[in-house]
């Protein structure tokens, strides 16, 4: 199986690389501690510092998942982060985005990513399925899943609270067959 320190995965508008420990900056802790960027995410929950971006980094050694850096092509730039987590077993791997730099928003970058990853993916030997989570209140993720080709797989009613208020967590796959 390839594996992300052999190559970076280049897109239309965006680099995937792989996570290192020298791409822990002030940029990404402030992404991770924004409540604004963080309000659909569980992250919000947590304070976050170099040592515990350390200890999240050092989680993907030894593990088939990935942790990448979002470049933008044009200046190699930090932009965000994705994960994909694979269960190799059963062919399948859960991914997630975060595009933390605000000048990046609306460009098309995230949208680049998602499909770059999701594609390189379902070529991977070994992998069948790609799916993806969010809340239904999330309208931005929800935009960039659907239109990334992403099917419906499930709704868990009211799982997570937002605003006090309960929300569903909407499911979604791509099959490399379909």
């Amino acid at each position: 199986m390839q594996t992300l320190s052999e190559v970076s995965i280049v897109g239309e508008k965006v680099i995937l690389r792989r996570f290192a420990a020298s791409d822990i900056a002030d940029n990404d802790l402030e992404w991770l501690n924004d409540p604004i960027l963080m309000r659909f995410s569980n992250q919000r929950f947590l304070r976050h510092d170099r040592q515990s971006s350390l200890r999240y980094l050092q989680s993907f050694d030894d593990s088939p998942n990935f942790f990448l850096c979002v470049l933008d092509q044009a200046g190699h730039r930090m932009i965000g982060t994705m994960t994909a987590y694979l269960a190799q077993q059963h062919g399948t791997a859960d991914i997630g985005i975060m595009i933390g730099d605000k000048t990046a928003k609306g460009s098309g970058y995230g949208f680049d990513a998602w499909r770059t990853l999701m594609s390189w993916l379902l070529d991977m030997q070994g992998i069948r399925k790609v799916t993806a989570g969010t809340l239904a209140c999330n309208a931005q993720m929800l935009k960039l899943i659907q239109g990334s080709g992403m099917q419906p797989d499930g709704i868990r009613r009211h799982q997570e609270i937002i605003d006090g208020m309960p929300q569903d967590i909407a499911y979604f796959a791509r099959f490399r067959d379909v």
